[in-house]
């Protein structure tokens, strides 16, 4: 019985993977009849190559799909594979940015003070004194 599997290879701690159609009783990274495809989880973004005419081609010789190429298969005809993730903030930073968000909070429902003071009376305004040249 034919399968439609992964047959890994790359470096170590980095992995690639080729979409192959193989015997189901064969190593996986062993000899394969065709190559349909590709998967590059270690790169960002991840890359995952379909050549579907070939995929579509083998199902109707009767090739059944591992579990994970059927789910990457659906993942690559969704359109948008792998989706970008919103970062997740670590522990420190999570009680870092509440504590943040708590401080202005505060800040903004502080009571304003307001102190009152009286107006000092105005101060008379002084006319210039007018000096008298002396004649002598």
């Amino acid at each position: 019985m034919l399968k439609i599997k992964l047959a890994r290879f790359g470096k170590t701690k980095q992995p690639q993977y080729r979409i192959v159609v193989n015997e189901a009783k064969d190593k996986r990274d062993g000899k394969y009849v065709e190559q349909v495809g590709r998967y590059v989880p270690a790169q960002i973004p991840k890359i995952l190559e379909f050549e579907v005419e070939k995929y579509n081609e083998w199902l109707k010789k009767g090739a059944q799909p591992t579990e994970t190429v059927a789910s990457l298969f659906t993942r690559y005809t969704s359109g948008n594979p792998f989706p970008a993730r919103k970062p997740q903030l670590s522990r420190k930073a999570k009680a870092k940015a509440e504590a943040a968000a708590k401080e202005a909070e505060e800040k903004k429902n502080a009571p304003v003070e307001t102190v009152e003071t009286t107006a000092a009376p105005e101060a008379p305004v002084e006319t210039p004194v007018e000096t008298v040249a002396a004649t002598e």
